[in-house]
Order: C-alpha cells, then sequence, then structure tokens
C-alpha cells in the first residue's frame, strides 16, 4: 500500500432507498466521505470481490438474499471487514446469531445516532490498528523506507534513528495521534514533518508552540472565534485546526500546556469536533495531530500537573529522539551537511574541516544536541574567510578542552603494561589508541579512523591483523 492515509469506506446494504440515502447523509456529514450503497443484496458478494470496503452496515429482512445469510458468505471470506447489523426485527435470538456468525454490533431500527455513530468509530480504529499492526510488522521485517525523500531532512547514519524512521513511516498513514518526545534541539519538528510528508495526507503541516499559551489564546489559536465571540472579535476567523484540515496539526512543547487547554484538547482528539469560541455548533475535525515535549509526561502525570486521559490518547504512538551525545557516529555527516548549507546561504565556498575538528565535537556533549552543533558551524563558516576552516569559533563557544576522555587518553596508554616504570611499546600505545578511539566513537570505523588521523581502510587493516576487522 502506498503512504497515504488508510481509506475507510463503508458499505451501506439494505433494500429500502430511502434509509440508504438518510444514512450515506448521516456519515458524509460526520467525517466519512467514503460511502458506498447496494440495494440489491444479489451484488454484494460481486461487489466485495472487486472493491475493497473497510466496514459494512447490513440489513436483514431483504429480497433475494437474506442479510444473515449474506453474512455467513462474508464473515468467513473477508474476516476483517467488520460487520454491523441494522434491522427492524427486534429478535434476542437472531442477534445471538449473528453475534455468534460474526456480527461486529447489532442494532434494531430507529437507531440513535450517536450509539451508531460510536459502533463506527470502534470499527474505524480496529481496522486501523490491524492496518497498523500489518504495515508495521512489514517495515521492520525488511528493513527499509518505502519513502525514504520523507526523512531526507533528518541527517543521519545511526541504526536507532534508522529504526524510529521505520516505525514513523509504518505509523504515518494512520490518524492516530503522535507523540515525539526528546530533548531540545534533537529534531523533533522535522520528525513530524517526516510523519505528514510520509502520511501522504493533502493537507498542511501546521505547526504551533503552545508554550506559554493561555486558555483563551490556545482556544483562539486552534478552533477560531465567531464574529462578536469577544471584545475585538470584529471578524470570524478560522482557527489552525481548519486550516490543517485533511493535514497535521503540530503542537510543540505539549507538556507546557494549561490544564483548562488540555480538557479541550482531549476533547477534540475523542469527539474529532470542537468549537470556535462563540458558537454552540460543533465543526468536525479532519486533521491528524502530532504533538512533541522535551518534558517527562510521565513525571507530569505523577505530579498531577499533565491528564493521565490525555497521554493515553497522545501516546498512541511514540517515539524519543536519541540525543546528539548518544549518536555521536552522526557528527561527521551533520557537519558536512551544515557546512554545505551555510556556505550556500552566505554565498561562499565550501570550507574544508581539519581533522582534529571531529575528535574536538565528538568530546563535547552537546546539551544543545543538533541545533546547537548547526549554530557552531554556521558561525565558524560565517567567520571563515580561506584555507581550512578554523576551530577558533568552536574553542570559544565549548572552551579550549571539551573532554577528559581524550586529555586522559596519554594517561590509559601509558597504564596499558600495568607498571609506571616503563613506557608501553609501540604495538601496546597502538592497540590502546586503537581500542580507546573505538571506545569514544561508541564502535564506528569510520569515526574512530577519524579520531586517528588515518583511513578507514587504514584502521580496518589494522584491525585484521588483531583478529578484529571485518
Amino acid at each position: 500500500m502506498d503512504a497515504q492515509t488508510f481509506p475507510f469506506t463503508i458499505l451501506l446494504v439494505d433494500d429500502e432507498e430511502e434509509i440508504l440515502f438518510s444514512m450515506r447523509t448521516l456519515f458524509r456529514s460526520t467525517g466519512y466521505p467514503d460511502v458506498i450503497t447496494e440495494s440489491d443484496s444479489r451484488r454484494v458478494m460481486p461487489l466485495l470481490e472487486r472493491q475493497e470496503v473497510s466496514l459494512i452496515l447490513l440489513d436483514l429482512s431483504m429480497p433475494f438474499v437474506s442479510g444473515f445469510d449474506l453474512l455467513r458468505q462474508i464473515a468467513p471470506r473477508f474476516p476483517h471487514v467488520p460487520i454491523i447489523i441494522v434491522t427492524a426485527a427486534n429478535e434476542l435470538e437472531m442477534a445471538v446469531e449473528c453475534m455468534k456468525g460474526g456480527a461486529f454490533d447489532y442494532f434494531v431500527k430507529p437507531v440513535e445516532r450517536s450509539r451508531l455513530l460510536a459502533s463506527v468509530q470502534r470499527a474505524r480504529e480496529l481496522n486501523c490498528l490491524r492496518r497498523e499492526v500489518s504495515t508495521l510488522s512489514r517495515h521492520l521485517v525488511s528493513g527499509r523506507l518505502d519513502h525514504e525523500e520523507a526523512f531526507a531532512s533528518m541527517v543521519t547514519c545511526s541504526e536507532a534513528m534508522g529504526g524510529i524512521f521505520r516505525y514513523l513511516e509504518a505509523v504515518a498513514a494512520t490518524d492516530q495521534p503522535v507523540l515525539v518526545a526528546g530533548e531540545t534541539g534533537t529534531g523533533k519538528e522535522l520528525a513530524a514533518r517526516a510523519v505528514h510528508d510520509a502520511s501522504g495526507r493533502t493537507g498542511e503541516f501546521v505547526a504551533v508552540n503552545v508554550a506559554g499559551l493561555d486558555d483563551l489564546i490556545f482556544s483562539d489559536t486552534l478552533f477560531g472565534h465567531r464574529r462578536g465571540a469577544y471584545t475585538g472579535a470584529d471578524q470570524k476567523r478560522e482557527g489552525l485546526i481548519a486550516r490543517a484540515a485533511w493535514g497535521t496539526l503540530f503542537l510543540d512543547e505539549i507538556g507546557d500546556l494549561a490544564e483548562s487547554s488540555q480538557v479541550k484538547l482531549l476533547r477534540l482528539l475523542q469527539e474529532h469536533e470542537y468549537y470556535p469560541l462563540g458558537s454552540d455548533t460543533p465543526c468536525k475535525s479532519a486533521a491528524r495531530i502530532v504533538v512533541a515535549t522535551n518534558r517527562n509526561l510521565q513525571e507530569m502525570m505523577a505530579a498531577g500537573t499533565f491528564r493521565r486521559d490525555l497521554y493515553y490518547r497522545l501516546s498512541a504512538h511514540r517515539v524519543t529522539l536519541p540525543p546528539l551525545r548518544e549518536r555521536r557516529e552522526d557528527i561527521p555527516l551533520l557537519v558536512d551537511h551544515f557546512l554545505e548549507q551555510s556556505a550556500v546561504a552566505m554565498g561562499k565556498k565550501k570550507p574544508t574541516p581539519p581533522p582534529e575538528l571531529y575528535r574536538y565535537l565528538s568530546a563535547y556533549p552537546f546539551p544543545g544536541n543538533i541545533r546547537e552543533l548547526q549554530a557552531l558551524v554556521a558561525d565558524a563558516v560565517a567567520r571563515h574567510q580561506h584555507g581550512v576552516l578554523s576551530l577558533e569559533s568552536f574553542r570559544e563557544a565549548m572552551g579550549a578542552s571539551p573532554c577528559a576522555d581524550l586529555a586522559d587518553v596519554p594517561r590509559q596508554i601509558a597504564g596499558v603494561v600495568g607498571a609506571p616504570d616503563r613506557l608501553p611499546t609501540l604495538k601496546e600505545a597502538e592497540h590502546a589508541l586503537i581500542a580507546e578511539a573505538l571506545r569514544l566513537s561508541g564502535g564506528n570505523q569510520g569515526l574512530a579512523a577519524s579520531y586517528l588521523g588515518i583511513t578507514r581502510q587504514a584502521l580496518n587493516k589494522r584491525l585484521v591483523r588483531r583478529g578484529e576487522g571485518g
């Protein structure tokens, strides 16, 4: 299946055209645009053979082929399609037989609108869950991305990041919320945009930082207002929810959302509807919600500052982006990317970084993560005049000796022989240096080679001699 929003097609089967018309109108007005109707029960099975449907609403009393006979034909051949029985026959025994035969739910006409829509929504969630499991299994087994271009802005060679990408691509086409956690500067908004791009949604990607918004501004920003809703509201204004229709609404810093606003967001997620300020008529939401936070929401729940029910709604799909210090193998790639990006933006030739730059950066903890690295590289390119890129701006920002690990290397080498009264042999020193470089690089041979000032091929030859290469 292409990366697009999972379709949800409803098939209505009833021999009364008036009922088909009213039911189709109800579903289309409540956010289910793909509705097929069929008044001749003999045409149902051929229709299912040629067209995929997500849910069937089936009347029991029909000429030619009864609804119960259709249920017994459909259930074993299309077990993944939920079937809701809607009938005028209020017979307990028939209801039991239908449920035994594989019906998802059973309603007696006239059907209460709210109960029917709630059942359809449950069927939709079940349908999405089955598709998610299938898609996620396929992605994890294949170990590849179907739409790499959606993640092109996130530069990495990290295996951990690759796993995150595959998971996000697998859940991108659903309409369930996604929670992206991680420290400041780890690329949470890029991940949210990648989810949108991989989803194939036709609407916009709309981002808003909710930190510091009081309840009124939050409501007005997201839901909009009607004319006269409050003093100064001279014109009707649509909110960001409407702007993100059939697209993605990204709410950043969700951990800073006021409790009163949390209640309104919870209703939006549960009911898929909202009230513009000054309106008593709800509007249906067609936007997918993605949220991000750098705070520990579970700790906030324990402290009573973040609603549990909202957390569980938001975390239907959840990822945590690792900090840069846990993916140091990405530093050379990121530096090269930001050098190119900064040079183009400043109209300069891309400078050549000195070999020691990667050793220097890999020893730094990067509290500001990728965003901090980007700023450091941009500042260095702005100062650069000619020749090899200078380390001076990095030293000013990071300190002259950012890492004790590198400073301790000579001491570690000196103690490698276990005797303070003699120096290690050249062979012992080489082994210690290689071991330390591999430790600092997290086992990444390319990065370890840059630490040692040699090529990866040269490092691999040395490892092969020691029986560690491959």
